[in-house]
């Protein structure tokens, strides 16, 4: 569910246009009434506004923002711009540009079959190279095998499960890791890239009931590094989600400093979809609402823009 709040009597894509441009002009840019606009309008109408912005100015809307702003308030707003598929290729190609092979993992590892099909598409379009050579770039060993080979594969993406595969699968990885010495890397590869995510759900579950540890535990133990970070972003999204991102957010805002480059990506890219649950697991998790965690980290325009998009203190 979205948190976005978009105003009950909107006026026109045109007339936002409008004010935009107003705000531009003259001696500095009016941040407050730029932000107020775009942190309250959904994709399709953030699409329409950057449609007449430039049908009417001749200008490209986020070229000019990209002028008149700074900073991170800059990086999260022209984010924000993208359609969703647009979005995640960007995000994945600022994190390769700066080496966070981490930020790419997490982006392409928490997207379904179909979301990655679409942002593939757009990061073609958008940087003129495929998403797998720029993987194959940026990576290497297993973390490379098991990202190339989770954007490769159509899963399936409803909610049915087998449960017998799951108990099969559930032994198969105890024997391919705990159960050896070393670790079968690729077996692993192949069941997380492969199995849709109710199914490594399953899964999971019938690892904890055989065995009586967690499975994410067995993937702690058995694996390491960026590949050990791409399988637990795999099966935390294929059991939570909402509870997965709440850690991520967590992890980029406790202790001093903020990571703000991860708590703009997950932001930007969860408010539209599962930001109301993301909320949720984290009040319950970590005994404080997001909104007051974001509220005690930021400031300025940044910090209404992002408080803006996850919506109200509850």
């Amino acid at each position: 569910m979205s948190t976005l709040s978009v105003p009950p009597n909107l006026v026109s894509p045109r007339q936002d246009a409008m004010d935009l441009y107003k705000a531009f002009k003259g001696f500095g840019c009016d941040t407050a009434a730029v932000v107020k606009i775009l942190a309250h309008r959904d994709a399709m109408q953030r699409a329409l506004i950057q449609q007449e912005y430039r049908s009417m100015y001749s200008e490209d809307l986020t070229k000019r923002l990209s002028k008149e702003l700074s900073g991170k308030l800059e990086t999260a707003v022209l984010l924000w711009m993208h359609d969703p598929a647009g979005r995640d290729a960007t995000a994945v190609w600022l994190a390769l540009q700066v080496s966070d092979v981490r930020g790419a993992t997490e982006v392409i590892c928490s997207r379904t079959p179909s979301q990655i099909q679409v942002f593939k598409q757009a990061y073609h379009a958008k940087f003129g190279v495929h998403l797998e050579q720029a993987i194959h770039n940026a990576t290497t060993g297993d973390h490379k095998k098991i990202l190339r080979a989770y954007i490769g594969v159509g899963r399936y993406e409803g909610p049915e499960i087998d449960l017998a595969l799951a108990e099969k699968d559930a032994k198969a990885l105890y024997k391919a890791g705990e159960k050896r010495l070393g670790t079968d890397e690729d077996f692993f590869i192949q069941i997380f890239s492969h199995r849709s995510r109710a199914q490594l759900a399953a899964a999971s579950a019938a690892y904890h009931r055989i065995y009586g540890t967690e499975l994410t535990k067995a993937v702690k133990k058995e694996t390491s590094g960026d590949f050990e970070y791409a399988l637990l972003t795999i099966l935390r999204c294929a059991e939570n989600p909402a509870k997965y991102f709440a850690k991520v957010l967590y992890k980029a805002m406790k202790g001093l400093g903020t990571t703000d480059t991860t708590l703009i990506r997950v932001v930007v890219t969860r408010t539209e979809i599962d930001m109301y649950y993301i909320k949720a697991e984290f009040h319950k998790e970590y005994g404080k609402s997001l909104w007051d965690w974001i509220h005690s980290e930021t400031s300025g325009h940044y910090r209404t823009f992002l408080l803006s998009l996850v919506g109200t203190n509850h």
